[in-house]
């Protein structure tokens, strides 16, 4: 099983990362219709650049193992603090789902924040 490890800790950074990559690029793309939803939500429009940030940064971070666990732990506190603001809400079954989705992969990320990104990364390149 170990000699699976560095695989697996490389497809796991892969698959969790590319969704922030990916969202962090349509957010830039697409900025006026995010802020939009974000000050309907009660979010501050100018906290768009910060998010954008974090999700392309923190992704590419986690993607190649370089800072990875700077980049997991500040996606993991965002996974939390957007599942609470976007999907908290009791009377809707979905939105519920998918508050317990955004828990979820804040637990993955806090996996890479305690392990490390594993030895085919940049970090595990060094040594």
């Amino acid at each position: 099983m170990n000699a699976l490890s560095p695989l697996a800790m490389l497809g796991g950074r892969v698959l969790i990362s590319f969704m922030f990559i990916m969202s962090g690029f349509q957010k830039l793309v697409g900025i006026e219709g995010t802020q939009g939803y974000m000050e309907m939500m009660g979010v501050p429009g100018i906290l768009i650049y910060p998010t954008i940030l974090v999700e392309i940064l923190g992704g590419l971070a986690v993607l190649v193992g370089f800072q990875a666990r700077i980049g997991a732990l500040l996606l993991a506190g965002f996974c939390v603090v957007s599942g609470v603001i976007f999907h908290f809400d009791p009377s809707d079954q979905m939105q519920m789902i998918s508050l317990f989705k955004n828990f979820a992969i804040a637990g993955g990320f806090l996996f890479i924040v305690a392990m490390g990104p594993g030895k085919l990364s940049i970090e595990g390149r060094k040594g």
